[in-house]
């Protein structure tokens, strides 16, 4: 039989080994590396620019190290036994996303996802090889305690109102720093203020409390300094009061569970001090709680240096008990409980009593706490948070729903995946409904989808092969607690089993810490030789070159990437700030060329250059959007802010059936998104009417084809909505527009289908539009006047509630009525297209058809177009309706609005002045002068 070699002789074995200048140097890079990440590489979104540069620059350092590690363990290392070929197998990870990238839904997201998995196997490796030495591995142990211990403090300082303090910390070097705040680092949301310190997100903020406060328990009980203790139970309290104040219930629910799970590798001594340290530090942090959350709610709305003190009195009070009687219970109760349960823990199965009591009793405590008044002890948004859990509450609902798509895009792309951030890119083709989730609340299923069953059975293999060797080793050898490899257990298993419920691995924070946590347990799990000859020199040096080799590439594109993220983000600063093309393209064109294909740059550019086309006309600039976009497009071919870009770049061309075929080809790929098929159906009916004019059949079956077909995939999708169960949240909103309602009643009408038409008027004309649908003479003339007038009123009303909303600081208030805005806008512009359809349409009449019908449009329908598309921001066209309403007679109120209108809309885009209107509209009246310079300085 192999002889087995456990991790505390290998690691005891490298103890004698003396610990050079430069291992040490490399040791205190990889701390501050480890302590600079939780600080700077926040959550990877995919999608802005801010999150950029601190993913490459993570690979960059990581890289750097991991150059440097191969250099200092490049004679050491060896091909021996077991736990040699799992440092060699790691580097399959950032293999398979590279594999991914061939079929890559997005290449901009896979290539830092990339990044982020290569940065993940670096530190497995370097800390592969630093933890095999015992002082190097309590360092690190230390290290990675302490900063914990910092991102809790800094946590804290933000809920008791030293938001400048903490800010003024770390704004040296952390971008997420902005007018000396961290942002976010108390979120509001539908449930209150939540704590989430460096992570922004409360969810994975619980993630990291409930590691670190095991951590930190296992730390107290293994500690045989007093000051190690008293340190280590001092923090308890601080770690369970966060964990209360960012009100996740996933964190609530799991901590119970990881809790039993962890004494069950523990000897019955160590269970009962576990159980009482955490009960003794539960119970002062409920006392406290309360307080500390009033006291936090009030701070963060108007600090008080009174009520600042108070708060930090609680916390520092109840910590500083909490460590004395940690302290008492490891001096004097545990040598006891050691001698009187010495004998019993030889037993088999002895461990398995205790977890199997600690079930019964969160049960007990569950019910307390959730089912009974006994939850009032608890600050009221807490109470509510645990009233809620249930498997009928509508964040458990929609996760289920997340991962039921989520097995839809792994069914279409089963091998390889979809690429790093494919959920992101795809979710909106395969969701259940028009929720908003560019995360699917389950690492491995997210993974999954990204590499593909191929890349999924490497990963998967890889964590499970160590979890099991660990696990064999550890159960058959003494515990050494400080090489034992438990503390590494524990954050690893904590944070991967908080992950099936949330995204917490997309913080790179999270994922390094995992990856040093298996690193950890990889250097102490149960390692047989290997049978084979693997130690010879060719593998040695195939593996050393694959590492070398793929390290300084990717050093190569992180540098590369770094230059590009800088240029990009200074574009993004100068766009609110400059208003010279020269000065913001250079940027611009910089970050383009290391990557075309990046989202941002290719956006910004585009509509920059379409912005100086509409004021120069000049062709060239058109070009180069077009450019831009379509090359971005071929590897983000389903991001939608290009598309929309694309449909720009059509409408200023005066290529409108390409702009339709863009919302038409792509309508797919966005099925709850109800802009796209309100701008899908208007352009589709527009033309229809127009086919219908010219009498071509064909055409015209074709276009109202798509328009009765996208209307009923918007009837339909709102029927199917109607079948959530009622906790379950619809998401996104959904609904018949007016503009949708419009066009589609309308081709129902010019289809024959009459009845249907007002049906469908019914449906969408509401919020302002309602006395329209009972109209003795809809679809005539008056009517639409009426329509586009009203557009016009409910319009402005908005833009004025959006403008007021963000003055206050109310930005999603802002957002929604900029939303509102645009929909009543767009169905004053299709009114109005409608009207004009109408009227070619009975220019084609004879006399005789026509009977006595009008074919002059109304002044007054003129007039409120082009106030529409003004605001609307589309000035061309508003000068170019108004002059079509321009009438001789100046003492005519209307036309003198219409002049006034349209004079200000040529002063708005800095045209030339029509001095012939404006000299007759001054005479008639010459306040009219002042009111054209408050229409000219409307901000739209």
């Amino acid at each position: 039989m192999p002889k087995l070699v456990y991790g505390k002789q290998a690691v005891q074995s490298r103890d004698v080994e003396k610990t050079s200048g430069l291992v040490l140097a490399l040791v205190a890079a990889f701390v501050l590396f480890l302590a600079w990440t939780p600080f700077h590489v926040g959550l990877f979104n995919g999608q802005l620019v801010e999150f950029e540069k601190p993913i490459y620059m993570s690979a960059l350092l990581s890289g750097l190290l991991l150059l440097i590690c191969a250099g200092i363990y490049y004679k050491k290392f060896k091909l021996d036994e077991q736990r040699d070929l799992v440092s060699v197998a790691a580097i399959l990870l950032p293999l398979t996303y590279a594999l991914s990238l061939f079929v890559a839904v997005s290449h901009y997201m896979a290539m830092n996802m990339l990044f982020i998995q290569s940065t993940y196997v670096a530190v497995f490796i370097i800390a592969f090889y630093l933890l095999k030495q015992k002082k190097l591995n309590l360092v690190i142990q230390i290290s990675v305690l302490t900063i914990a211990y910092l991102v809790v403090g800094f946590g804290l300082l933000n809920w008791l109102g030293s938001w400048k303090f903490a800010g003024s910390l770390v704004g040296w070097f952390s971008a997420v720093v902005q007018n000396g705040k961290y942002t976010d680092a108390v979120m509001t949301d539908s449930n209150g203020l939540r704590l989430t310190s460096v992570f922004q997100y409360a969810n994975t903020y619980a993630a990291f409390l409930m590691a670190f406060l095991f951590a930190s328990l296992f730390a107290l009980v293994r500690s045989r300094k007093w000051y190690g203790t008293l340190m280590h139970g001092f923090m308890l309290v601080p770690f369970i009061v966060s964990l209360l104040l960012t009100l996740s219930r996933g964190g609530l629910v799991l901590l119970p569970v990881v809790f039993i799970l962890l004494l069950l590798f523990l000897k019955p001594a160590q269970q009962i001090l576990w159980i009482v340290q955490l009960g003794i530090a539960g119970i002062a942090s409920v006392v406290i709680t309360s307080p500390v959350t009033t006291l936090g709610i009030e701070l963060n709305t108007a600090f008080s240096s009174s009520a600042a003190i108070k708060g930090w009195g609680y916390l520092l009070g109840a910590s500083a008990v909490v460590a004395v009687l940690g302290w008492l219970v490891q001096r004097f109760a545990a040598p006891w409980l050691q001698k009187k349960l010495g004998g019993a823990e030889s037993r088999k199965w002895t461990g398995l009593w205790i977890p199997l009591g600690s079930v019964v009793l969160v049960g007990m405590l569950a019910f307390l706490l959730i089912g009974t008044s006994a939850r009032n002890i608890l600050p009221a948004n807490i109470g509510t948070r645990l009233e809620n859990i249930n498997f009928k509450q509508h964040s458990v609902l929609e996760r289920l729903t997340f991962y039921k798509d989520a097995l839809k895009v792994v069914k279409d792309y089963p091998i390889l995946g979809a690429g790093g951030g494919g959920w992101s890119s795809l979710y909106e083709h395969y969701q259940n409904n028009p929720y908003t989730s560019r995360q699917v609340h389950n690492f491995f299923l997210q993974y999954l989808i990204e590499v593909g069953i191929l890349g999924f059975i490497v990963f998967m293999s890889f964590i499970l092969y160590i979890f099991y060797k660990y696990i064999r080793g550890y159960m058959k050898r003494d515990k050494d607690d400080f090489t034992n490899g438990f503390f590494y257990l524990i954050i690893t298993m904590s944070i991967l089993i908080h992950s099936l419920l949330d995204f917490n691995m997309s913080y790179a924070f999270m994922g390094i810490m995992v990856f040093l946590g298996l690193a950890g347990m990889s250097v102490v799990m149960e390692s047989k030789p290997l049978q084979l000859r693997w130690n010879t020199t060719w593998l040695r040096l195939s593996y050393f070159a694959v590492l070398g080799i793929g390290t300084v590439f990717l050093l190569y594109l992180s540098l590369g990437y770094i230059s590009s993220s800088n240029d990009a983000y200074t574009a993004k600063k100068l766009v609110n700030v400059s208003q010279s093309y020269e000065e913001i393209k250079v940027p611009l064109v910089k970050a383009l060329k290391e990557r075309p294909n990046h989202p941002e740059s290719a956006m910004y550019l585009s509509l920059l250059d379409q912005k100086v086309f509409n004021q120069t006309q000049d062709e060239q600039y058109l070009n180069e959007s077009y450019i831009v976009l379509t090359r971005a497009l071929e590897d983000e071919p389903y991001n939608k802010i290009l598309l929309s870009q694309l449909v720009s770049y059509y409408d200023l061309k005066g290529e409108s059936d390409e702009a339709y075929q863009v919302y038409l080809e792509n309508a797919d790929k966005f099925i709850w998104d109800i802009k796209w098929y309100d701008a899908l159906i208007s352009r589709a009916s527009s033309f229809g009417q127009k086919a219908y004019t010219q009498k071509d059949e064909a055409k015209k079956q074709e276009y109202f084809t798509v328009v009765l077909e996208s209307y009923k995939h918007v009837t339909e999708g709102i029927e199917y909505l109607l079948t959530l169960p009622p906790e379950q949240l619809q998401g996104r909103e959904f609904f018949i527009t007016p503009a949708i309602a419009l066009n589609a009643g309308k081709i129902q009408l010019l289809s024959g289908q009459e009845e249907a038409s007002l049906e469908t008027l019914k449906l969408g004309f509401i919020n302002g539009y309602e006395d329209f649908i009972n109209s003795e003479k809809p679809w005539g003339m008056d009517w639409y006047s009426g329509v586009i007038s009203r557009s016009y009123d409910l319009g402005y009303q908005a833009l004025e509630r959006a403008q007021q909303a963000y003055r206050l600081g109310q930005t999603a208030l802002g957002d929604q009525e900029d939303t509102n805005k645009q929909r009543y806008l767009n169905t004053g512009l299709d009114a109005y297209n409608h009207v004009n359809s109408d009227l070619a349409y009975l220019k084609t009449l004879t006399a005789k058809e026509l009977q006595g019908r009008s074919l002059t449009v109304a002044p007054n329908v003129i007039l409120y177009a082009g106030k529409i598309q003004y605001i609307s921001g589309q000035l061309q066209e508003a000068t170019d309706t108004l002059k079509l309403g321009l009438s001789e007679d100046y003492t005519d109120a209307t036309n003198r609005e219409i002049a006034r209108w349209y004079l200000a809309a040529l002063k708005k885009k800095q045209s030339v002045q029509d001095q012939v209107v404006y000299d007759r509209l001054i005479a008639a009246d010459p306040a009219e002068a002042a009111q054209i310079d408050e229409i000219a300085n409307l901000q739209l």
